[in-house]
């Protein structure tokens, strides 16, 4: 199954990656759902497994530099790691087929997208705003606050494999406004590689996890985030955030459509049928 389009679009996921930092996700469940037709629940399963497997290196990499501040990591998988097996459990549970399973995971989607968006482009105004407010709270309030927020991610990336990349940086930075921006990213990197293999494991035993596509998939990637990483510097990153946050408004408003007509289409088979 080696398709050369698959591998092209791992590669420029990769290079987006690698250029904004933001996580492979909001991009390559997209991708796989709206040109490639994979089903959502199977297109999460397997790029949550793909983010665990291509944010380890990134975490390696932080980890040596001494930019991860292990402290956040902590607390944020505190909350986001049982809040995934809980998620998980639940789906599980409902066992949610076809349709059903389809809508949530599109609509949660959604949601992840246009919070990723928007946490992209008014990431400067929130911190200009709340910032220096937020340099006054107490250790202990910072705690709870990091716990909460890894219990968030922890459903929004076990449904969506989505959030834990600019959300997570843009609440790292409020609740931690005196680290500097590498180990910002490097924790946010560093939290994403358990909670996404957790997650993909929990995908796998209900069966939603394609291994030849994400081999395939990786094998596009790794170049291009190698070749992201190096250029990232070279381009303005306001318009690298700004430029994927249109991306990301486009690819919500595309699957929102797509669920519509979906509904419709159920909806109008429905009243035929009585």
């Amino acid at each position: 199954m080696l398709d050369p389009l698959y591998v092209a679009s791992g590669f420029a996921v990769g290079l987006l990656v690698g250029m904004t930092g933001v996580g492979g996700g909001s991009l390559m469940t997209p991708l796989l759902i709206l040109l490639f037709g994979v089903h959502p629940s199977t297109a999460v399963g397997t790029d949550l497994l793909y983010a665990a497997a291509t944010k380890t290196g990134g975490s390696v990499v932080h980890g040596w530099s001494r930019s991860v501040h292990w402290p956040a990591v902590l607390r944020l998988a505190c909350g986001s790691i049982p809040a995934s097996a809980v998620t998980l459990l639940v789906l599980w549970k409902l066992d949610l087929k076809s349709d059903a399973e389809r809508s949530l995971v599109n609509l949660v989607l959604c949601f992840a997208l246009l919070l990723t968006a928007t946490s992209l482009i008014f990431r400067k105004s929130i911190m200009d705003r709340y910032r220096k407010r937020l340099e006054q709270v107490d250790a202990r309030t910072t705690l709870i606050a990091t716990v909460i927020t890894g219990v968030v991610l922890g459903v929004l990336v076990s449904i969506s494999s989505v959030g834990a990349g600019a959300v997570g940086v843009t609440v790292l930075l409020l609740l931690y406004p005196r680290l500097p921006m590498a180990t910002i990213v490097g924790s946010d990197i560093a939290h994403a590689v358990p909670l996404t293999l957790v997650a993909g494991i929990g995908h796998w035993a209900l069966g939603d996890v394609d291994w030849a596509l994400m081999g395939v998939l990786l094998l596009g990637s790794l170049p291009g985030i190698i070749v992201g990483s190096y250029s990232a510097t070279r381009v303005p990153e306001t318009v690298l955030r700004l430029t994927l946050a249109c991306v990301l408004f486009v690819v919500a408003g595309r699957i929102v459509f797509a669920e519509l007509n979906l509904s419709s289409a159920i909806v109008t088979a429905l009243a035929w049928s009585h």
